[in-house]
């Protein structure tokens, strides 16, 4: 089956392309949209009927953040022009420490690589962490060991106990939430590029091929068309989109009247309020209209290769492997400019977002030192870090307070939200 093959990047992309909203930051409805007007590729104001978002649905509906003026922080979360609506500072009775017991008793950044091989015979007075993760709040449920390469991709398809997960030894497993058994290990025939899940449908990206499944009916198909292997891949506007190793992006249009239920999607005329966001190793973000399938801005901020997107509110993050998260924020010029930017001590690889127990916002920040840093935003206070034997490649969120973590071992770990203690309120 051939292809609409729209061209985006001379380079490959990597695993970041994101469909939103094109509305910018004003909650007022656009006086020249009400009225038919609007040409704004854009606009500031409101367009209130646009299409819903295919935003993370962990994040979509939360309180709103603001970054107030251009800023970088680094990678200690001192981002002190950032400011969030409504939260107020933490307060603890807990003692504490003067600076000389903290000089004294610094706390491990690090996890020993001897205790993770077994190997550490310090025990108490080593200085390294014998955890996986430090900080507050979440723990850790479960490691779902099967893979014997990185893991690619993880998902959760809707109105299924069943947790997905593809990896680069060729395969994707079935995982059963209840259990944490694996009920199923799928050959895909090569490596697995990327994976999600859009409602009761699965896509696995491998080379030359987009692998589709459906949880609901058991069916199964293949689409054609990408050249090399298939890094990114999101769902926006009932169309499938894949970036592929040779720079293209592949376009499929959901149809409910064709077997299978996607088709080559042909470039239309229409003027759309969406946008598609991809980012690629050229260091470039390229914005593209969803209906037309035409590139509507290209965003320059990064020196490195940028590895993954997300949207938040009116606000697109992204991360590179020139050390930084940049937030992006909507110019009164129809543009998008860098707003914010939090400096880390190493490459990013991926982001995803989620609100805690508590209904913060959560940013999970997987970087090429093997940890995942886990920031409350919109300060990047620091929350706690995860840790793994070699670099976390992908992380993803799911419901209920679960997130994921997969790094280059082949280990898939389950981690969750602890709901905070109830206030025990005396009566007088």
């Amino acid at each position: 089956m051939a292809t609409k093959v729209v061209r985006r990047h001379t380079n490959r992309p990597e695993r970041s392309v994101y469909a939103r909203p094109a509305g910018g930051p004003s909650k007022t409805v656009c006086a020249f949209w009400d009225a038919g007007r609007c040409t704004r590729e854009f606009c500031r104001f409101l367009h209130a009927d646009a299409p819903p978002s295919s935003m993370n649905p962990q994040i979509s509906k939360k309180s709103s953040l603001v970054w107030t003026k251009e800023a970088t922080a680094t990678g200690k979360g001192n981002a002190c022009n950032a400011t969030q609506k409504s939260n107020a500072p933490r307060e603890s009775n807990a003692p504490q420490k003067s600076n000389a017991a903290q000089k004294s008793n610094p706390t491990p950044k690090s996890v020993c690589k001897f205790w993770v091989d077994g190997n550490c015979v310090k025990g108490d007075r080593c200085r390294y962490l014998h955890n996986l993760f430090r900080g507050e709040g979440f723990s850790m449920l479960a490691n779902l060991q099967g893979h014997t390469k990185a893991v690619t991709g993880i998902a959760l398809p809707e109105r299924t106990n069943k947790l997905y997960s593809t990896s680069k030894d060729g395969t994707a497993r079935v995982w059963d939430c209840h259990t944490g058994e694996c009920g199923s290990v799928i050959d895909l025939g090569g490596e697995a590029g990327s994976l999600i899940s859009e409602g009761p449908w699965v896509f696995v990206g491998v080379p030359n091929l987009v692998k589709v499944w459906n949880t609901e009916t058991n069916s199964e198909f293949n689409l054609d068309g990408p050249v090399g292997q298939v890094h990114a891949m999101v769902v926006g506007n009932e169309m499938l989109f894949a970036g592929t190793q040779n720079g293209d992006i592949c376009v499929w249009k959901g149809s409910t009247e064709t077997n299978p239920p996607f088709y080559p999607a042909a470039v239309c005329l229409n003027v759309g309020r969406n946008r598609l966001y991809s980012g690629s190793v050229d260091h470039t973000i390229k914005v593209w209209d969803l209906y037309t399938l035409q590139g509507v801005l290209t965003l320059n901020g990064h020196s490195g290769a940028v590895m993954s997107l997300l949207c938040w509110d009116q606000f697109l993050l992204s991360c590179s492997l020139d050390d930084t998260i940049k937030v992006w924020a909507a110019t009164e010029g129809g543009g998008l400019e860098v707003t914010y930017t939090h400096n880390e001590e190493q490459g990013v690889l991926d982001l995803a977002g989620m609100t805690d127990a508590e209904s913060k916002p959560i940013l999970l920040s997987s970087c090429n030192d093997n940890s995942v840093r886990i920031y409350e935003l919109p300060s990047f206070t620091e929350r706690g870090r995860l840790f793994a034997k070699q670099e976390v490649r992908t992380v993803e969120v799911g419901p209920g307070g679960l997130f994921f973590s997969g790094d280059a071992t082949g280990l898939l770990s389950v981690w969750k939200w602890i709901d905070p203690p109830a206030v025990k309120v005396e009566s007088s």
